[in-house]
């Protein structure tokens, strides 16, 4: 007959100490991500409204030199701005729109202010891209120009550099646009102008993508849902443990309380010999 499968040993102080502290360090820490994205949607909700709030409203001046070093609190701003287009400084920047592939037509326009603002008047196909083809869209003279404030677009895009001495843009690089042809005087900013219509029909305007990647409830969620199975887990662990230690305690009082009343009879049995010899 095969004997029975020993009861499994209780873990060692230390080994226990230890894995519940990591346990704790990492409910700290997945209850810490689910607090910030909570707070992160917060934040998003409130960007949310504010641009909706913005673009809305009625349109202001584009904002000056005195207000360029704040400019961040301005993005989707409805704006107005009046001058003159140049034309021959035009930048083509590859785009992807709700019309397919092509390019938004960044133009700088000399303000009536004296500064300079770039305007993406809009997005044209390619076979559209050279500015002889889309001669009755290039405005002469003064103009007047609504639109959304947008903020520059740095680097290029995803894997691909923009390289201003072959002509090749991915991003509308406010900077990198306005050193390339030399412009002065330069907002730090460009105008995403309106869908009023173009004479001949490109540009094409108003394409203004105004969607926000909003998850950030899921995340939260997923975070305290982790932070909340590693306590379940712990403490099953931690119950799972104090329960064989009891069990442990008793098995080991079970083995020991018969031997030592076995001892106490045979004492008395060895004395009662040693009197009746007496």
């Amino acid at each position: 007959m095969s004997e029975p499968a020993a009861a499994p040993a209780p873990r060692s102080l230390p080994a226990l100490t230890i894995a519940t502290l990591l346990a704790l360090l990492g409910i700290a820490g997945l209850t810490g991500l689910g607090i910030w994205q909570a707070q992160r949607l917060g934040w998003k909700l409130s960007l949310i409204e504010r641009v909706e709030t913005r673009i809305r409203a009625n349109p202001v001046l584009a904002p000056g030199p005195e207000r360029w070093p704040a400019i961040g609190a301005d993005e989707y701003l409805r704006v107005t701005l009046a001058g003159h287009f140049l034309h021959n400084r035009e930048t083509l920047v590859q785009a992807v729109t709700e019309l397919g592939g092509g390019f938004w037509v960044m133009t700088p326009l000399v303000t009536d202010a004296g500064f300079t603002v770039l305007v993406n008047r809009g997005f044209v196909p390619p076979d559209r891209r050279d500015r002889i083809s889309r001669a009755e869209g290039l405005p002469a003279g003064a103009v007047t120009v609504t639109g959304l404030l947008r903020l520059s677009e740095p680097g290029g895009g995803f894997l691909r550099a923009n390289a201003p001495a072959e002509g090749r843009w991915h991003s509308r690089d406010v900077a990198a646009i306005t050193q390339a042809h030399g412009l002065k005087d330069a907002a730090p900013y460009f105008v995403d102008a309106d869908a009023t219509p173009s004479p001949g029909g490109f540009p094409v305007g108003g394409l203004t993508v105004l969607r926000f990647a909003n998850n950030h409830l899921v995340y939260a969620l997923t975070w305290f849902a982790l932070a909340l199975m590693l306590a379940g887990a712990l403490f099953f662990v931690l119950r799972g443990e104090y329960r064989l230690r009891q069990s442990t305690e008793r098995a080991l009082a079970s083995r020991t309380a018969p031997t030592g009343q076995t001892c106490c009879c045979w004492s008395s049995f060895a004395g009662w010999r040693s009197a009746a010899r007496f």
